[in-house]
């Protein structure tokens, strides 16, 4: 591995199925105010609340998004320390007790952040669902 890099990329799965429904003048308008409130477009306005009801993914609003990218971020970022450490410690090597002992705090406190914004994201989507917010 002397020197080489290589890149991952995500592979977002190809959206080939279309949905189609029918909406009145009345309810488009709606859908479209709630998609601009979430600053998201009909399209996707809508196949968050679909699969949200399928229980698949949770609708993520602009905000809720950021937070949850950050968060997404600081685990990678921990979770990197960590297998840094298991590889050293499975190659003979040694990692010093306080190392550990500060990874497995910021693990602590990511997982704290995660489980809150999850608790206000979920109360945050029942808020937008009945309009409320």
């Amino acid at each position: 591995m002397g020197g080489e890099r290589f890149e991952v990329r995500r592979v977002t799965p190809r959206k080939d199925k279309v949905v189609r429904t029918r909406l009145s003048g009345d309810e488009y308008v709606a859908v479209e105010k709630a998609a601009k409130a979430a600053d998201m477009t009909v399209s996707a306005f809508l196949r968050s609340l679909v699969l949200e009801g399928a229980g698949v993914q949770p609708l993520l609003a602009g905000e809720d998004r950021t937070v949850m990218g950050v968060l997404a971020d600081e685990m990678r970022a921990v979770g990197a320390n960590l297998n840094q450490m298991a590889r050293a410690l499975n190659s003979g090597g040694a990692v010093r007790p306080s190392d550990l002992e500060a990874d497995i705090g910021e693990v602590q406190i990511v997982v704290a952040g995660v489980l809150s914004e999850l608790r206000g994201l979920a109360k945050r989507a029942g808020y937008r669902r009945r309009g409320e917010g």
